[in-house]
């Protein structure tokens, strides 16, 4: 279809730093105004379809979305943060006669066709030599490939992954159980080659590292493969309790789409789930469950309140009343003393011992949390930290080992500065796909800082959001009522705001406040 010339709205009615959807023919357009600037582009966020008019337009030309933080350049359409998946449509605007006109493809304003493939500067199809090697199939992969390709890097890219599936929109396990993966793969195989000049390899395992040689050694030498450039994207492994029982077959940790598929298969009618851990990925379950008819489900914590650790006290005593509202039982400050079989089947878990007293199960979901997945790492000369984790520079570079300009770490293994001091190990999805576009850069020769403030958000009845690092607040400031679900919650550190929590107020304000850390 051609594209057509159509007046949309009244000069008069855009302000500077104002954004207003717009309709364009049968579909939609987003109008930015910056100074006397006026942009067009697609009008809903590529990630799940959100409004971008209700988000915040930053002064450096960029859009927010409201839902998940997703960013674009409203300039270009280009993605400048995950989770976008894809740029935005870029249209022509301009003024005359006191109307606002847009020159576009009517097909490219509609709601189901707001996405463009990046511009890639290369696709690496016809590269030759060892090119770079990624070690794990998650977010930060999927976003490093597309950033190098969109920055220029045209040497050939292989993703490693012991994943049997590409990467995939993680969040959606612990939110909504999808147990599908082809529904939330970011990329096909076929599109990772063919678009990208990446081959991805699945069901594979690397199991060491020769920094030396430059050489990945799989699956205890089953293959070797070099590299020029080696990015460690592995994430996490979920953690098991050293508690009695906890290897019986209905136990179960959380991290992939086989961990989906046994806790919904598992979560049926009439039946008692026990969930050990009182954090996110726990009570995300909780809430993903929590209309299926289950007979119970019980919580146990070690805190005093679920997301005390992260939220504190009266954040977590006013989810935990709401999900006590909806028929969950806590048993906090509380610790796991042993898991017991079932009568008629010592494989399967039928209980969970806490203070003296079974709490029956028919199935369990271990949530507590994760170590980084870095064993391969060890002997190879990169140090690790106590935890696991691998301390890396401003440019997510390792910093220690025989190759330190080479190599990287991201993601959840990555201990990286922080903005607002310390080094730490941020274990959200966004971090990981925004570290993967970071080094995508610079591995293309544009060195890129990493200076993002992580974000993060969580389905708890409504939706929970937070920005920051909130790591050793000493103090909190509470605007509303965390008991009535409504309110906004500021965390600070040595007299300075350096995390925000929020559910209900409004998104505005919400993004807003990053300018403010």
């Amino acid at each position: 279809m051609s594209t057509k010339t159509i007046a949309v709205l009244d000069d008069s009615e855009l302000h500077d730093g104002q954004m207003k959807e717009v309709a364009f023919g049968e579909g939609k357009v987003l109008l930015s105004r910056l100074g006397d600037k006026i942009h067009a582009t697609s009008a809903f966020c590529t990630h799940y379809g959100a409004p971008l008019a209700k988000g915040v337009l930053t002064s450096d030309a960029r859009v927010v979305c409201p839902w998940h933080g997703a960013c674009f350049n409203v300039c270009t359409g280009d993605i400048e943060d995950s989770p976008a998946p894809s740029a935005l449509h870029s249209f022509k605007a301009h003024v005359s006669d006191g109307k606002i006109y847009v020159t576009a493809n009517p097909a490219h304003a509609l709601g189901n066709n707001k996405a463009r493939q990046p511009t890639l500067l290369s696709s690496g199809t016809d590269s030759v030599g060892k090119g770079l090697i990624i070690v794990g199939g998650g977010a930060a992969a999927f976003h490093t490939v597309e950033s190098l390709r969109e920055h220029g890097y045209s040497l050939p890219i292989t993703i490693l992954s012991k994943e049997t599936y590409t990467p995939i929109d993680r969040t959606k396990l612990s939110k909504a159980l999808v147990v599908d993966p082809m529904k939330i793969e970011w990329k096909t195989a076929g599109e990772f080659k063919i678009k990208y000049g990446t081959t991805i390899r699945l069901g594979v395992e690397v199991t060491s590292l020769d920094l030396n040689k430059k050489e990945v050694i799989l699956d205890g030498g089953k293959d070797t493969l070099g590299y020029d450039k080696l990015v460690l994207a592995t994430g996490g492994t979920p953690r098991r309790l050293p508690v009695e029982g906890a290897q019986l077959e209905n136990v179960y940790t959380f991290r992939g789409i086989t961990d989906a598929q046994k806790v919904e298969a598992a979560a049926k009618e009439g039946k008692r789930l026990v969930v050990i851990g009182s954090s996110f990925i726990s009570m995300e379950i909780v809430v993903a469950v929590s209309k299926k008819k289950l007979a119970s489900i019980d919580v146990i914590g070690m805190e005093s309140h679920p997301f005390e650790g992260v939220l504190g006290k009266e954040v977590g005593a006013g989810l935990q009343k709401y999900h006590e509202s909806q028929g969950v039982k806590f048993h906090m400050e509380t610790k796991v003393e042993k898991i017991i079989p079932q009568e008629g089947n010592p494989n399967l878990a039928g209980g969970v011992v806490v203070n003296g007293v079974t709490l029956p199960a028919d199935f369990i979901v271990m949530g507590v949390g994760v170590v980084p997945t870095t064993e391969y790492v060890k002997g190879s000369g990169i140090a690790l930290e106590k935890d696991g984790g691998i301390k890396v520079d401003k440019y997510l570079r390792v910093q220690s080992g025989p190759d330190q300009e080479n190599i990287f770490a991201v993601g959840d293994i990555a201990v990286y500065p922080q903005v607002t001091g310390g080094y730490y190990r941020i274990e959200h999805w966004n971090v990981a796909g925004n570290h993967g576009r970071a080094i995508g850069k610079t591995i293309s020769g544009t060195p890129q800082e990493f200076v993002k403030i992580p974000i993060f958000w969580s389905s708890q009845g409504q939706q929970l959001r937070y920005c920051g690092v909130g790591h050793d607040y000493d103090d909190i400031f509470i605007s509303g009522d965390p008991e009535e679900m409504k309110f906004i919650a500021y965390y600070g550190r040595h007299g300075r705001i350096v995390a925000v929590a929020r559910l209900v107020l409004s998104p505005r304000l919400y993004a807003s406040l990053l300018k403010s850390l």
